[in-house]
């Protein structure tokens, strides 16, 4: 399902153009999983799940600190421009890039009725990483950043790897989960093309499709800054298999599987 690396890198710089931001404007859409709470601003709503991530957050990924704190200065921007009812903004704690999203919300729930579920997929992800292992060569995958990415219902920053090995990598390593037949019992599927990035935040209030084109304007002088400085870099050592109550934290306990680049 996934892109080779070309198709990749013309779709990811297509993101970044005037004429997309000014298109997007016209489908986005409120996220459910944020909701306006008139004392406390736009606030993170239940939405559960299982995922696997590069470590998030400065904390467990100091590898990746100064361009972490630069996304949140990049992030503050937005929500000056946004405002605090349009845009919600994750925790610099959360910041991450997905490897391979695996069940969320209905479908996770549904899954959990299972007591056992998290216990299982935990013991295939494990079989599955240590499979991988011809795919570790002890140094980690190197990305670029591209630009801003508005997507849907949030907001990013886009990533392309350095280089096609290092892509083919991650593909490679992305089929070894998804076409696993066990984990394909469990109810895992994939839903998505691989398109790195790191969430800055998501919709609530939106303005009127009156108003949409200011919008677009917004992002395109809001992207500027990324053209006109150097590429920042990111740099991916390792995936986990991470549980999320909400979009803010993502929290693994000892044990679980990890998988090191």
């Amino acid at each position: 399902m996934d892109e080779n690396f070309q198709t990749y890198l013309n779709r990811a710089m297509r993101m970044t153009l005037p004429d997309t931001y000014r298109s997007q404007v016209q489908n986005i859409q409120e996220s459910p999983k944020f909701q306006w709470h008139p004392e406390q601003g736009l606030q993170a709503t239940p939405f559960p799940g299982y995922t696997i991530v590069t470590p998030p957050g400065h904390e467990d990924d100091p590898v990746n600190q100064p361009l972490y704190v630069e996304l949140e200065k990049f992030q503050k921007q937005i929500l000056n421009h946004l405002g605090t009812q349009t845009f919600a903004t994750v925790p610099r704690s959360s910041f991450h890039l997905t490897l391979a999203d695996l069940i969320w919300d209905s479908a996770y729930r549904h899954a959990a009725e299972d007591k056992e579920f998290g216990a299982k997929l935990r013991d295939r992800i494990a079989a599955i990483f240590r499979d991988c292992e011809l795919l570790s060569e002890g140094k980690p995958i190197r990305f670029q950043t591209i630009g801003l990415m508005v997507m849907t219902r949030a907001v990013g920053i886009c990533l392309a790897p350095t280089d096609e090995a290092s892509y083919d990598r991650i593909l490679k390593f992305r089929r070894a989960l998804y076409q696993n037949h066990d984990l394909i019992g469990l109810g895992i599927e994939q839903q998505y093309y691989f398109t790195p990035h790191i969430t800055l935040g998501y919709f609530g209030k939106l303005p009127p499709l009156e108003k949409r084109w200011e919008l677009g304007n917004t992002f395109i002088a809001l992207n500027q800054q990324w053209l006109d400085s150097d590429p920042q870099e990111f740099y991916m050592q390792r995936a986990e298999l991470r549980k999320f109550d909400d979009m803010t934290v993502y929290r693994r306990e000892p044990g679980w599987p990890t998988f090191k680049f």
